[in-house]
């Protein structure tokens, strides 16, 4: 899954280990339901008009309607099981976790409502497990909302039809995540529907929120052994984004930062402090100490939002704090509780509306 750090390496498997599970992969013919699933929908295959989908490393065409989904990284998985379709195998979630079983409360919902068995389950802690997708047998592999490589995707595409992001690693936005995805299944109209009813569900939780409008925000990653630097993510990615999207506004030192920038995730020095002074409201992930710690810094603590309180401390590796990066299923679970945080921190910025 994609944790809040900034992500780096992905580990390679080993040629021979990935054709031989390849090759077994390829041979499945085990009933879906025995290994979580079928990705199949109502539809026939005379119904399913050929797609092809752009994206960072080229373009795919699917021919076929897939009868086997298989999804990769954070977030892709939520597309079809919100469409009704259940996939063959996605990923873990290894942040965010309430009870370890590698499925994230609202995830558990939605397989409960389809009455369906949970998919396999790939470890990506450490890179993605292509073996492990091999033996799922998919037809379609979706990472519309990824960080995949050049090598990845050359991978992953001798095991099916590949779905990559659109541009810039990690950047995808919920809209265009769903849109491709649910293209790539043969299921456009579902996805535009399911974007419109996010979207109205999303419209109508900042509206009971009206202190938000207009409120700059910078969403961080804040280190409490490491206070040398003031790590932030960018305007490419969906966490601040979503908060930008539905009115509130981004933090000018953010903004300036990220011009030109196509990293997900950036860094300045603790000593540039000042140049968050117009931002009214941070958020960032940490323990219930965190705000005393940055509070006691004598560079962090000349920003004002940070000396006013105005920080929205999502507690760390919760549901709560996974549902600050939006997915189709995790808007309607926790999008409320999320900006009540944010609104209680906002109220404490002497900043704000000036």
């Amino acid at each position: 899954m994609r944790i809040p750090r900034p992500r780096t390496a992905v580990a390679a498997c080993a040629a021979a280990a990935l054709s031989s599970a390849l090759l077994a992969g390829c041979g499945s013919e085990s009933d879906s339901s025995a290994d979580g699933g079928s990705g199949s929908s109502e539809s026939s295959d005379s119904e399913f008009e050929e797609v092809t989908i752009e994206h960072a490393f080229g373009e795919t065409t699917i021919s076929e309607r897939p009868e086997r989904v298989a999804t990769v990284s954070w977030g892709n998985h939520e597309v079809p099981l919100a469409l009704g379709v259940v996939p063959v195998g996605m990923s873990e979630a290894s942040w965010g976790d309430d009870d370890g079983d590698g499925v994230l409360p609202w995830v558990e919902d939605k397989l409960t409502e389809l009455d369906a068995e949970t998919p396999v389950l790939f470890d990506e802690t450490e890179g993605l497990d292509f073996e492990a997708v091999a033996d799922t047998a998919p037809d379609v592999i979706l990472a519309s909302y990824s960080g995949l490589t050049q090598e990845d995707y050359d991978t992953l595409s001798e095991i099916a039809d590949v779905v990559a992001f659109p541009d810039v690693a990690w950047s995808t936005s919920l809209e265009q995540m769903i849109r491709m995805n649910s293209e790539a299944l043969g299921m456009a109209e579902e996805g535009e529907a399911l974007v419109e009813d996010l979207q109205q569900q999303t419209t109508e939780a900042f509206e009971a929120h009206p202190e938000l409008e207009g409120t700059s925000v910078a969403f961080t990653f804040t280190d409490p052994t490491d206070l040398s630097q003031i790590g932030f993510y960018s305007d490419l990615d969906p966490r601040p984004a979503f908060l930008v999207d539905n009115g509130m506004e981004e933090s000018p030192a953010v903004a300036e930062a990220s011009e030109g920038s196509e990293e997900f995730y950036l860094t300045v020095s603790a000593e540039e402090a000042d140049s968050f002074e117009d931002t009214d409201l941070f958020v960032t992930y940490g323990t219930d100490d965190l705000l005393e710690q940055v509070q006691a810094d004598p560079l962090l603590a000349e920003i004002p939002a940070i000396a006013d309180g105005a920080v929205a401390v999502l507690p760390d590796s919760t549901p709560l704090a996974a549902a600050a990066n939006p997915t189709p299923l995790s808007i309607p679970w926790g999008l409320e509780d999320y900006l009540a945080m944010l609104s209680d921190a906002a109220q404490n910025s002497s900043t704000a509306g000036r």
